[in-house]
């Protein structure tokens, strides 16, 4: 069996911070604290406690593991998924203006892989990707930096919006 000071070894040496919170919970646990007391100092349920502490009598160390998160496993493989990311980087900016959508990524993934996401999907697989939806404002492919410059540079004067009367209209 373990003693309180192997727990708070582990705790320091684990960089999972559900697993760090359970061995600190074993930690005072061995030191022969309640396990509300346990709850109380770690902000945790005294339930969670009351799990952490059966699954280690009866499963040592391994019953601390977290179990597999339920859900469908994706369906791309992590080949796919790299083909999916090289589709996004080369074409986050189309070459006749606009951005790329996840309608976009989505169909890509449809038309090359026969896989059918919805789009909350498609997010889901950008964002474990590393990549944002949230994009910056598209720019027209005739835009010219050189033009806008000079605008910039015109006379208020010029502008209708700025007129030259007083802020209360009368002249």
């Amino acid at each position: 069996m373990h003693t309180a000071d192997d727990f708070k070894q582990l705790a320091k040496q684990t960089s999972n911070g559900q697993l760090r919170t359970r061995y600190l919970a074993l930690y005072h646990f061995k030191k022969g604290e309640t396990r509300t007391q346990i709850a109380a100092y770690l902000g945790v349920a005294r339930g969670s406690v009351n799990t952490w502490v059966s699954n280690y009598l009866a499963h040592g160390l391994e019953g601390l593991q977290s179990k597999p998160s339920p859900g469908r496993p994706c369906q791309l493989s992590v080949s796919q998924r790299e083909q999916v990311a090289h589709f996004i980087e080369e074409n986050a900016v189309k070459k006749e203006g606009g951005r790329l959508i996840a309608q976009d990524v989505r169909q890509y993934i449809s038309d090359t892989f026969q896989i059918d996401y919805q789009l909350r999907n498609v997010y889901r697989i950008m964002d474990t990707l590393g990549f944002s939806w949230i994009t910056s404002r598209s720019k027209h492919p005739k835009q010219s930096q050189q033009t806008q410059d000079t605008f910039k540079k015109l006379p208020v004067g010029n502008d209708p919006s700025h007129s030259r009367s007083s802020p209360s209209g009368s002249r």
